[in-house]
């Protein structure tokens, strides 16, 4: 392990955090994708745990080559992922592949590899929000010059994402909403944005509830299908609802062990967005639920820690937004999993089984780990500073001019 962190770069704590989360991926994917297997490619249980690793092992690789780059360049690409995002996500919305309604995905020619437009948009927008902020710290109180120009890509990109992925929108709505309030933007500009927003939830609410749902445009039927689910108890809950509650109370304290899931066999997407459900079945609520909320948890506070030792508004700026983003995600993905929240199909940050989704999540943290490594929080270094027992010098919060 010394060793292997003597060669990685940035924050070792978050390699670490990585590492952790990456083997419960391993084995969750493995276990919830064996009977898939099993039925979908002639008997091969392996198909798809050998394709995670893969996937895996490719993110992992994009994580290491991001936090090598300096991460002041990321300030210039997050304006080109911009420029390239909108345009994709309209064409997406026209053109995309459509799944039960949802046009969330493209097909690259060539490959047939699917891309879904909404991970680039969501690390281009967060990146982007990052250095407007950071470039107009004297002009966060004006509303045409400060307001406006950071608030209006957040309003587009989080438009066009909605029709497709309301869910997704909306945690990316609030993770840019707290990017603004840490990035000191005018409250009163930043509480009009927000009962703009609830207003505007409000009316679509209203417009699903008294249209009926064979009369619903695009997804709306399924929004309102899911949110009366979930509002109407256990009398009108889904059946991936059902599902999950029962391979959770199966599970218990310790769970029925590794690879002995049952609900796995009838849960939907038991290897995306119910995978949590299928950790603690197998794992319990002590070495499932707590290690993987533990796990989240440190991974926030080291980007915390980042956060209070960058000087720079960018690096902080961008630490906490991407950061945030994830930890906000798993939560969400967490709370669905155990009917705190309604069924939203956001997937487990480098635990659910994915592609692109799994690739821009190993970009993002890799960018986290680059601030880090600017500020000399390196893999290397930290540990010198461990066998030396010399303390870990303390940085300022960053108080942009």
């Amino acid at each position: 392990m010394k060793t292997l962190l003597a060669h990685l770069r940035g924050d070792k704590y978050l390699w670490l955090i990585v590492i952790g989360l990456s083997l419960y991926s391993i084995l969750a994917v493995y276990s919830s994708t064996g009977t898939l297997a099993y039925k979908y490619q002639s008997g091969n249980t392996e198909y798809y745990l050998i394709k995670h690793l893969l996937l895996l092992v490719f993110g992992l690789g994009l994580m290491y080559l991001a936090s090598l780059a300096n991460y002041k360049i990321y300030s210039r690409l997050a304006q080109l992922a911009m420029y390239l995002s909108v345009p994709l996500l309209a064409y997406t919305l026209i053109w995309g592949s459509r799944v039960n309604e949802a046009a969330r995905w493209i097909t690259l020619p060539g490959i047939e590899l699917t891309f879904q437009t909404s991970d680039l948009a969501k690390l281009a927008l967060i990146m982007y929000t990052a250095r407007m902020l950071s470039r107009r710290q004297h002009l966060v109180q004006n509303f045409r010059e400060g307001f406006v120009p950071v608030v209006l890509p957040i309003l587009v990109t989080c438009l066009l994402i909605a029709p497709a992925n309301l869910s997704s929108a909306c945690v990316l709505f609030f993770t840019c909403l707290l990017l603004l309030f840490i990035g000191r933007m005018g409250m009163k500009y930043m509480a009009g944005m927000l009962g703009s927003a609830v207003l505007m939830l409000a009316l679509l609410a209203v417009f699903i509830y008294f249209v009926p749902e064979e009369n619903l445009p695009g997804r709306m039927g399924t929004w309102k299908a899911r949110v009366e689910s979930f509002a109407g108890g256990e009398a009108t809950e889904s059946f991936q609802t059902e599902q999950a509650k029962i391979a959770i109370a199966q599970g218990g304290l310790f769970g029925v062990g590794p690879g002995n899931s049952s609900q796995r066999n009838f849960l939907p997407h038991p290897y995306s967005d119910f995978i949590f459900a299928i950790i603690l079945e197998e794992y319990g609520l002590v070495f499932g639920a707590g290690v993987i909320l533990l796990l989240y948890l440190a991974f926030f506070y080291r980007c915390m820690r980042i956060v209070i030792k960058t000087p720079n508004p960018f690096g902080a700026l961008l630490a906490i937004g991407l950061g945030l983003s994830l930890t906000i995600q798993a939560f969400v993905n967490m709370g669905v999993a155990v009917s705190l929240f309604p069924v939203t199909g956001l997937t487990l940050p480098l635990i659910s089984m994915g592609g692109t989704s799994m690739w821009f999540t190993s970009i993002a943290i890799g960018i986290i780990l680059s601030v880090s490594r600017d500020l000399g929080m390196d893999a290397r270094s930290e540990f010198e500073h461990l066998e030396t027992g010399e303390e870990e010098g303390e940085g300022a919060l960053p108080v942009p001019a």
